[in-house]
């Protein structure tokens, strides 16, 4: 009986363990030619290992896991069993975990510019009237950042005409749509305008920042306003 168990343990479920281990872990990388070329090796191995146990079967009536004079090799067996399940659980864990993880850092990411470039789009202050456009044009796509600039000192002439500050702050942000490569971001602004001698005006308009990633990094490609219906 003692026997049987072992032969059970050491010489069946290990290998078939491990050969389920190895081929689980090509599931999850969807078969690479690289994986498919070690796995292809790695079960070989195995299946040989099970070839020569089952020939010592025939010959001796004695196998790796029934043997009393061998107990390292039940030890290899063991941990062979164990790495390759260990790679597997490892493997699956990091491979459907990444993109829950690089969506949400991607999606903080994304709405922490869009909030710094709503508020810099919509802010102005005279004493500086390049300071926002800058701000802003460093966050945004090279090829658009110098007709951006262009746009805003045009748009912002009257302001500085009339000597008005306006001062945006981000109320609320939201993720309108995201990819691997392109991403939308909704901001609620509030923007204080003030004018010496006038009191202050206070609007809360919104903004769609469209953004496009180049290499690792969220570049803006363009800010709108959103019209209400």
């Amino acid at each position: 009986m003692r026997n049987a168990w072992r032969f059970a343990v050491f010489d069946v479920v290990a290998p078939l363990a491990a050969i389920a281990a190895l081929l689980s872990i090509g599931v999850v990388l969807g078969w690479p030619l690289w994986w498919v070329s070690a796995c292809s090796a790695l079960v070989l191995l195995i299946l040989e290992g099970v070839g020569v146990n089952l020939w010592l079967l025939r010959r001796d009536a004695v196998t790796v896991g029934t043997d009393d004079d061998a107990p390292g090799l039940r030890l290899a067996v063991v941990m062979v069993c164990a790495v390759a399940l260990s790679a597997a659980v490892v493997t699956g864990y990091i491979h459907w975990t990444t993109p829950d993880r690089d969506f949400k850092r991607d999606s903080r990411t994304v709405v922490e510019i869009a909030t710094d470039m709503a508020e810099a789009v919509a802010s102005f202050s005279p004493g500086a009237p390049g300071a926002s456009a800058d701000r802003a044009a460093a966050m945004m796509v090279p090829e658009q950042a110098a007709a951006f600039k262009e746009q805003y000192v045009k748009s912002s002439a009257e302001l500085a005409e009339r000597n008005v500050t306006a001062q945006a702050v981000a109320l609320a942000a939201g993720v309108e749509a995201i990819g691997p490569s392109a991403a939308s971001v909704a901001v609620i602004m509030r923007v204080t305008q003030s004018i010496p001698g006038e009191p202050a005006s206070q609007a809360a308009p919104a903004v769609r920042v469209m953004f496009t990633k180049r290499d690792s990094d969220w570049l803006v490609l363009d800010v709108a306003p959103i019209s209400a219906r």
